[in-house]
């Protein structure tokens, strides 16, 4: 009998950083938990990310993922804004790799594809989406919302993605 792979799925940012962990079987997907972490903006950049770090680090090895689905950076018009994102990011994706999971990454556009249909949408229709596909989805921030729908677009995608894999090593 196939066991459940546990999920987290990070939405990184500098000030806030959502998370959420699902667990998948088949095509059945369970909500577990999420939450957003948050670092002081009144500390100096490093500082900022240590605290990512830390409370990620924190999340992780209470949380008992298998595997980590981070959403990809995307370009703001501020290229100070963009290096930061993709510091905090650095971050995400550091954190379960250490702990030893396997990260993927997932364009947002590809997540909402994934949750709501389209590639396009705001955070109020994914949120509405997390909950249509697990009522007993519980988040504190649209953050959260969307890293339980990075979640739920890597639980979706995963079982190509190790095929691919697999044909790539083969």
């Amino acid at each position: 009998m196939a066991e459940a792979i546990r999920i987290i799925g990070i939405d990184p940012g500098l000030q806030r950083t959502g998370w959420g962990v699902i667990e998948s079987l088949g095509n059945s997907l369970r909500f577990v938990a999420s939450g957003t972490v948050k670092s002081n903006p009144k500390h100096d950049l490093a500082s900022r990310l240590c605290q990512l770090h830390d409370a990620l680090v924190e999340v992780v090895h209470g949380q008992m993922p298998h595997e980590a689905a981070v959403e990809n950076t995307f370009v703001n018009a501020s290229g100070s804004s963009t290096l930061k994102l993709g510091q905090a990011r650095g971050v995400a994706m550091l954190v379960p790799a250490l702990a030893g999971l396997p990260v993927e990454e997932y364009a947002p556009n590809q997540v909402k594809k994934s949750v709501i249909g389209v590639g396009h949408g705001d955070k109020k229709q994914i949120a509405t989406m997390v909950k249509v596909l697990m009522p007993r989805a519980e988040f504190n921030s649209e953050d959260a919302a969307d890293a339980l729908a990075i979640a739920i677009c890597h639980a979706h995608m995963r079982g190509a993605r190790i095929m691919e894999k697999r044909l790539a090593t083969a």
